[in-house]
Order: C-alpha cells, then sequence, then structure tokens
C-alpha cells in the first residue's frame, strides 16, 4: 500500500471496525471449544450460512433463487450427516458449560456472517489489496490489545519450546494463506459461496485423522463429502444460470445496434434522401417566417 501511494477508496475507520468484527468472531468460537463439545461447534457454526443469505439479500441486494437454495440445503445435509456419523464419545461428551458455549459458537458465527458480507463489499467495490493490508495491520493490533488485557496469564503460563512454538506457526501460516485467498473467492462467487465451501474444512479433517493419526472413521464421512460437493456444484450451476440471462440480453442490445449500423450503412441514398428532406423543411419553415415578418411590416404602414 505504501508502494501504490494511492487515495483510499473506503473511509480506514470502517476497516476498523471490520477488523474488530473479524477478531471477535474467531475469539469467541475458539473460546467455546472450552464449554461445548466439538459436535455442537460443527453444529451451530452453520448459522453463519442463513445470517449470510440474509445479510446479503437485505444490505447487498443480491437476488438467490430456487436452485441456490437447493444448493444450500444440500451442503448443510451433509454437515448434518457428519455430525451423526461421528461415533467417538470425545466428540459427544458435552462440555462445562453448553449453553454458555452454544451461546459463544452463535454469536461467533454471526460476527463470521458479518465479517464476510463486508468483506465482499469492500472487495467490490473498493480494492482487494486495500482491504488485505488494513484488514491485516488493525486485525493485528486488535488481536495484540486483547490478548494483553484478557489473556494475559494464559500467555505467560506457556512454557515456549519448539514443541509449542510450531503449532502456533503453523496457524499463523495457514491463516495467513486462508485470508489471503478469501478475497478473490469473495469477488468471483460471494461469502454464502465462501461459507458453504468451508463445510468442507471438516472433510479434510477427517483425510487427516486418517493418513496423520491413523485413526478409524466411519464410511458415513465420505458420503456426507460427496453430497456436500453435490451442493456446491448445484449452488455454482443455479449461480450461472443467472448470469446467462443478462449476458444473452447484452448479446441482443449489441446484435441490434450492429444490424443497424449496417443497415445505414447499406443504403447511403436513402439517407442522403432523408437529410436533403429535412433540410427543404428547414428552409421552408423560414420562407413563411420571412413572409410573415413582411406583412407585418406592410400593414404597420
Amino acid at each position: 500500500m505504501l508502494y501504490r501511494r494511492k487515495a483510499l477508496k473506503a473511509k480506514w475507520y470502517y476497516y476498523v471496525l471490520l477488523g474488530l468484527v473479524d477478531v471477535e468472531a474467531n475469539f469467541l468460537v475458539v473460546k467455546a471449544y472450552q464449554y461445548t463439545s466439538i459436535t455442537s461447534v460443527m453444529l451451530l457454526d452453520c448459522w453463519s450460512i442463513p445470517c449470510v443469505l440474509l445479510f446479503t439479500w437485505f444490505f447487498l441486494k443480491t437476488k438467490y433463487r430456487f436452485k441456490k437454495l437447493v444448493g444450500v440445503v444440500i451442503c448443510i445435509a451433509g454437515l448434518v450427516i457428519v455430525i451423526f456419523s461421528d461415533v467417538h464419545s470425545a466428540d459427544r461428551a458435552s462440555g462445562s458449560n453448553p449453553i454458555k458455549g452454544d451461546l459463544l459458537v452463535i454469536a461467533g458465527a454471526t460476527l463470521y456472517a458479518v465479517s464476510n458480507v463486508g468483506e465482499e463489499f469492500f472487495v467490490k467495490s473498493a480494492d482487494r489489496v486495500e482491504l488485505m493490508s488494513f484488514l491485516g495491520i488493525f486485525g493485528a493490533i486488535v488481536s495484540a490489545v486483547q490478548i494483553s488485557i484478557l489473556e494475559r496469564s494464559e500467555l505467560k503460563s506457556i512454557h515456549w519450546s519448539a514443541g509449542a512454538a510450531l503449532p502456533f506457526v503453523g496457524f499463523s501460516v495457514a491463516m495467513f494463506l486462508f485470508y489471503s485467498g478469501v478475497p478473490i473467492l469473495l469477488k468471483i462467487s460471494g461469502s454464502t459461496m465462501l461459507n458453504l465451501s468451508l463445510l468442507t474444512s471438516d472433510m479434510w479433517a477427517v483425510l487427516i485423522r486418517i493418513f496423520a493419526y491413523h485413526e478409524k472413521v466411519d464410511w458415513m464421512y465420505f458420503v456426507a463429502f460427496a453430497v456436500v460437493t453435490a451442493g456446491l456444484i448445484v449452488y455454482s450451476v443455479g449461480d450461472k444460470m443467472e448470469e446467462n440471462p443478462a449476458e444473452v440480453g447484452d448479446e441482443e442490445v449489441e446484435q441490434s445496434k450492429h444490424f443497424d449500423e449496417e443497415a445505414g450503412m447499406s443504403n447511403p441514398d436513402h439517407n442522403f434522401a432523408s437529410s436533403s428532406a429535412v433540410e427543404k423543411d428547414e428552409l421552408a419553415s423560414n420562407d413563411d417566417l420571412k413572409k410573415e415578418r413582411r406583412k407585418k411590416i406592410l400593414t404597420k404602414k
């Protein structure tokens, strides 16, 4: 941003608010794992999808047709299959305060929706590089202030070593890559497609459990992965079907203009005759005006 030296396309304090919302969304969802089960977090995190649908429809005036809504329902059904097929007792065990944890997830998912819709708006109306730069800067500032106030004791209790630092480094790299790719997807497909695509993260977690930790998983996980993929395809097809009529309409307008121009070029005599007729009418009207003025002068004399 400093190298480009361009004026901001959006006010800087909008990016401050967006960074604050994004940080708090991540904080609330991660904090919820202390109080409720992972199954509840996975299920309630889907609350961001209807919130995104509502916010984009109300604020961005995005229209959703029947096929898009069908794709959303199919994706959510795939996630429900994942949750009900999870037979591990650790995943089903309730936390220390399930109600508090569930409320934290719902609040975090709502803020996720606000953040994603806001990012979609700035990506499409402002500048992608500007969004990524200021979201990262203000998000880091908000995170540093919040850690120093709320989690200072937890930070002091960490015994730093290579084994303790590597997970933090890996998480930071993953989040950097994630937030670098999010604006691109928002520019292409919108925040609803982003949230639906994030449902597949649970499926990738299954593959990690199989190949990295050599754990056995239920066969319904693979069914759920196929269902979510099918839902994404249905949603994408509905998106393309909405774009095609507009493209066809633009092509028809261009073709009609082209045909009119060709017709004008093919009949130069007709164009010349019409222009000369207009000139004759103008001359005749001027002569009539002159005659009327002469009559008025003679009558006065």
